[in-house]
C-alpha cells in the first residue's frame, strides 16, 4: 500500500527558508548545508531541490524572506509615525532594537551575519537598503539620520560579537537616544 500526502509546496518551501534560517542563526552561513536544512525541515535533498535548484538560491530566498519581513515591519512602523521627517530612520533603529536580546529571534540576527559572510548576499542586502534610502530620500536624507542608522547597526554588531552582557536597561537608553536624534534635526 502506497502512502500519499497531499503536496503543499508552499509550506515546504516556507519551512526550508525558516530552518535555513534558523541554521544561519545559530551555526552561521557555513553551517547551511543542503543536508542540514533537509533534515532539519524532513524532506529529502530531492525535496530541497525541487524548490530550490542550488544551495545559494536557498541562500537567496532566505534574505528575500528575511528581506519581506524587515519591509513589513518598517512599513508598518512608518505607517504609525505621525512624524514624517526622519520616519524610516526611527522604523530602522525600532526594527534593530527589538527582542527580548536585542535582535536575536529576528531577521537581523540571520540576516547580518549572512551579509557579513556572503558577498553575494551582501549585494542583496545593499540593493535592498539603497531601495530603502531612496524611497524615503525626501524624509531621510540627512547627515546626522545616517549616522542613527551607522550607530544602531554598530550597536547591534558589538552586541553580537563582543559586548552580550549589556544590560537590557542600557540598550533600551540608546535606543531611546537614537530616536530622540530623529526628532531633534527637523
Amino acid at each position: 500500500m502506497s502512502y500519499n500526502r497531499k503536496k503543499q509546496p508552499e509550506q515546504v518551501q516556507r519551512a526550508l527558508l525558516e530552518c535555513a534560517a534558523k541554521l544561519a542563526a545559530d551555526h552561521g552561513i557555513a553551517g547551511v548545508t543542503v543536508q542540514a536544512v533537509a533534515d532539519s525541515a524532513g524532506v529529502t535533498k530531492g525535496g530541497l531541490f525541487h524548490h530550490f535548484p542550488s544551495k545559494q538560491a536557498l541562500l537567496d530566498g532566505m534574505v528575500d524572506a528575511l528581506l519581506y519581513k524587515l519591509d513589513a515591519e518598517i512599513d508598518s512602523s512608518i505607517a504609525e509615525d505621525p512624524i514624517r521627517y526622519g520616519c524610516f530612520t526611527r522604523a530602522y533603529v525600532k526594527s534593530v532594537f527589538i527582542g527580548r536580546a536585542f535582535g536575536f529571534e529576528t531577521p537581523w540576527s540571520t540576516l547580518f551575519m549572512a551579509v557579513i559572510s556572503d558577498s553575494a548576499l551582501r549585494s542583496r542586502w545593499v540593493e535592498w537598503f539603497g531601495g530603502r534610502l531612496e524611497r524615503h530620500k525626501t524624509t531621510d536624507d540627512d547627515q546626522t539620520l545616517n549616522v542613527v542608522r551607522l550607530a544602531a547597526d554598530g550597536a547591534w554588531l558589538s552586541y553580537v560579537t563582543a559586548d552580550s552582557r549589556v544590560a537590557q536597561l542600557e540598550l533600551e537608553a540608546l535606543k531611546e537616544h537614537l530616536l530622540a536624534l530623529t526628532e531633534e534635526i527637523q
